[in-house]
């Protein structure tokens, strides 16, 4: 059985992965035309202006509706704010993480702006999450250096079960907020985020709790709970989709290899789940090319599909893989699943990457 590894940013597991070249390292990249990566890296408004004007009218229209049903004390007010829930909760995750990315638009102060709002809605500080997520892509799974990893081995189950409820996120999104409003970082945090970035996060952290703190106020005073039904608990009642959506992209695969088709899963979804999840079900090719905008992802994966491992048919083929080596994990930490190349693709140098790969079960 391995020994349990460390995945703190501060810990021995660190320094092995700067000793064993694993960071800032050269990541596997997919051969394609130039000129259509210039094609496909082109970033456009009116692709992510239509996408968000479709976002907006489905959360305030189901706001407004809920919250009229509400005040008539009609039960009808429930299906419309479990639909809220969900768009504010799950499907403003999508949106926080592309215009973090500055594809989604080619406007550059609409990015900003929705990143902004997005990052808020779920319990973000926007500042140390635009370098977190830096650091999840210059170190994808790598242990002692991502911060992102969401299943460590062997798995914590209740956990991984608790994010299904969005608890996590609400819990150590207040308990950073009230970190980072008297000036400090975590020690994790203190490892990626610039000095001269700092003093955003505690500005930020301090105007997210005022605006919590007024709506608890409007709650308390008017003797209502519509205020938090708007604002805060919608990311914990919604934020179940983008748990489930998100579980996928990594968990049960190889850690510490430089090949993002081993370590990162790409999924057929519906048209509908793909337009609330801005198409990271083409989380390979986005982890491959960072700089190409959500909606060209599909283009991308049908001309890298030759040198990738097969797609999952459904979220639910993910899971019953995901299940079962979690379930393995617990048993054999070291188990995880080895994804097959197709005979068309460039091969894995084994030799180039570390631990994760080398102990497959």
């Amino acid at each position: 059985m391995a020994l349990r590894r460390d995945y703190s940013l501060t810990g021995p597991e660190a320094e092995r992965a700067i000793e064993r070249g694993l960071v800032a390292a050269e990541w596997y990249h997919s051969r394609i035309p130039r000129k259509r990566m210039k094609e496909l890296m082109q970033r456009r408004d009116a692709p992510a202006l239509r996408d968000l004007a479709l976002w907006l009218a489905a959360i305030t229209g189901s706001g407004a509706i809920a919250g009229w049903l509400y005040l008539q004390g009609s039960w009808w007010a429930l299906p419309f704010f479990l639909a809220y829930f969900v768009l504010y909760g799950s499907t403003s995750d999508a949106r926080w993480h592309e215009c973090g990315h500055g594809t989604a638009f080619r406007t550059a102060w609409i990015n900003d702006l929705v990143y902004e709002v997005a990052s808020f809605m779920v319990f973000r500080n926007a500042t140390v999450w635009r370098w977190s997520h830096a650091r999840h892509h210059t170190d994808t799974i790598i242990v002692g250096r991502d911060p992102e990893i969401v299943a460590m081995r062997p798995p914590h189950v209740w956990k991984v079960l608790l994010n299904f409820l969005a608890l996590p996120n609400l819990y150590y999104g207040f308990k950073e907020m009230f970190i980072h409003s008297m000036g400090r970082l975590t020690p994790d945090q203190a490892t990626f985020i610039p000095e001269a970035e700092r003093p955003k996060v505690y500005l930020r952290a301090r105007i997210y709790l005022a605006i919590y703190a007024s709506v608890i106020l409007l709650a308390v005073v008017f003797q209502t709970w519509l205020p938090l039904l708007y604002v805060g608990l919608p990311a914990l009642f919604g934020g179940w989709l983008i748990m489930y959506l998100a579980l996928t992209q990594h968990v049960g695969l190889a850690e510490d290899v430089l090949d993002h088709r081993l370590n990162t899963r790409t999924i057929y979804m519906n048209p509908l789940l793909r337009f609330l999840y801005l198409n990271m079900n083409y989380h390979v090719e986005h982890h491959m090319f960072p700089m190409v905008p959500y909606h060209n992802l599909p283009a991308l994966h049908e001309e890298l599909k030759a040198d990738m491992p097969k797609a999952y048919r459904s979220t639910f083929e993910a899971y019953r893989e995901i299940i079962a080596t979690l379930k393995r994990q617990l048993r054999e930490p070291g188990h995880f699943v080895k994804r097959e190349l197709p005979p068309s693709a460039r091969p894995f140098r084994p030799e180039l990457h570390g631990h994760g790969f080398a102990e497959a079960g």
